[in-house]
């Protein structure tokens, strides 16, 4: 696996790591497509790209699409578009084009098909799957990543682009990319940050616990790079691994 384990003091300091590592991209691709995750650390990374990065990105060359969507309207607060929206695209300069979100309000299996077909028509073919430049992940305490969960592992190995998923919980449809897609990115950035993560990224870094249950121990990209990004909570359980620190 090329992988690579970057540490840092802060959500601030992670945000700045990846609104350099877009501008060295652009410096070399006439046009970046994006997939974005949602939750509060995306949400912290939102706010300071939007008021440090507004005029350093060439946001116009930049395509966003989504790693996972909750099956709800555009207008709710439980929308991964929603977050991206209100905490970055409306304060910087990315044309409404450039955006191509997942229509939580459609019923999910027509929305899945839709999905990919939108990715299809939009992301270049690479190998043997469609491949995204930069894919922004999530990790859940259960170890899950997009909306993968623990219960349905089936969704990794799917010759699908999208596929529905369901919360163990809340049983919350939600339509993700599988990870076939995801493994075949040419930069996949997993963003977690917290003591409530430190087990699960230590298990699966190491291989150790229950690792093999967690749908995130399974993204392993097969033409490009993965690069954990930590805060020091998270990473407190990783002595002994090469790490670069800030």
């Amino acid at each position: 696996m090329n992988s690579e384990i970057v540490i840092k003091e802060s959500i601030n300091e992670l945000s700045e790591y990846i609104g350099q590592l877009v501008i060295s991209e652009l410096s070399c691709k006439s046009k970046l497509n994006i997939a974005l995750s949602g939750g509060s650390t995306p949400l912290s990374m939102f706010v300071y790209l939007s008021e440090n990065f507004s005029s350093k990105i060439d946001w116009e060359k930049i395509n966003f699409f989504w790693v996972d969507e909750r099956c709800v309207p555009p207008d709710d607060d439980q929308s991964n578009y929603k977050l991206a929206n209100d905490f970055l695209f409306k304060k910087v300069n990315v044309p409404r084009e450039n955006i191509f979100r997942i229509f939580g309000e459609n019923e999910p299996y027509y929305e899945a098909e839709r999905y990919s077909n939108i990715i299809k028509d939009n992301v270049s073919y690479n190998v043997d799957s469609f491949s995204f430049d930069i894919v922004f992940l999530g990790l859940g305490e259960d170890g899950h990543t997009a909306s993968i969960f623990p219960e349905q592992i089936s969704i990794l190995k799917s010759e699908e682009i999208c596929e529905v998923a369901e919360h163990p919980i809340s049983m919350q449809k939600r339509i993700t990319l599988t990870g076939k897609l995801i493994n075949n990115s040419r930069t996949i950035l997993f963003l977690v940050t917290g003591v409530s993560k430190q087990k699960v990224v230590s298990d699966i870094l190491s291989k150790t616990g229950d690792y093999s249950k967690y749908p995130a121990s399974y993204i392993n990209p097969n033409i490009g790079k993965l690069i954990w990004l930590m805060d020091k909570p998270a990473s407190a359980g990783l002595d002994g691994f090469n790490l670069i620190q800030a």
